[in-house]
């Protein structure tokens, strides 16, 4: 089986990596790409930058030189539900984005992971307060790329998957403004942030290291998860 898994960021893809054997660069037209083996399917893992247009967009180049028989849109995401802990799976039912619903299809794996609803948005949602009210709607987690994706996804009669990992939780304020460092191309300004946390260094820097710390974790067991499933 030929997949094409997108994220909004290279650093989503280590643990898949890891797992993968013949990893190699290809000519595609998105910010990162890299093919593989993976668990006896060919794989190509795109990064394109955060947000739907990014995510939609990289689904069209990769699909130019890579024509696969399924597509997951895969990464970080918030968590809604208060019982979900870091680096906890979740697997998409469906994704929502306000004006659509998209189904997604199901996989096979024995390991631990949530099934549920996920809320696709146009920013980070930073507040616990924003992410209650995702939940009331529904919600399990909360990301930005899963709706571009799977409307693409339909438009072209691709099958569709979604699996998340939690990096942020449900009842967290982030003190560092991730939407205001959120550049054009998808990408955070990183001097944006680094600036910004001067403003408070005391409580933004130690943030943005256990962030750090939770994304290197997350992304590990996101590819061993990815690696010993069935789609």
């Amino acid at each position: 089986m030929r997949i094409l898994m997108i994220a909004a960021d290279r650093m989503e893809f280590p643990g898949v990596l890891r797992r993968a054997a013949g990893v190699r660069p290809v000519p595609v037209a998105v910010d990162w790409a890299r093919q593989a083996e993976l668990s006896g399917n060919t794989v190509l893992l795109a990064a394109n930058g955060a947000g739907a247009r990014r995510a939609a967009a990289a689904l069209d180049a990769s699909l130019a030189a890579f024509p696969a028989d399924a597509v997951v849109s895969t990464g970080f995401c918030g968590a809604l539900l208060p019982e979900l802990q870091v680096a906890d799976i979740v697997t998409a039912t469906s994704v929502r984005n306000g004006l659509r619903t998209f189904p997604a299809l199901p996989l096979e794996s024995g390991r631990s992971h949530r099934q549920g609803v996920v809320i696709s948005i146009d920013h980070v949602a930073q507040t616990a307060a924003e992410k209650r009210r995702l939940r009331e709607d529904g919600g399990a987690v909360v990301e930005m790329e899963a709706a571009g994706v799977a409307a693409r996804a339909a438009e072209r009669g691709i099958g569709f998957y979604c699996v998340r990992v939690v990096s942020d939780l449900s009842e967290e304020d982030m003190a560092n403004d991730f939407n205001a460092a959120l550049r054009e191309d998808g990408h955070f300004a990183t001097i944006n942030i680094l600036t910004g946390t001067l403003r408070d260094p005391l409580v933004r820097l130690p943030e943005l290291l256990r962030l750090r710390r939770r994304c290197t974790r997350a992304a590990q067991v996101l590819g061993d998860f990815i690696a010993d499933s069935r789609f």
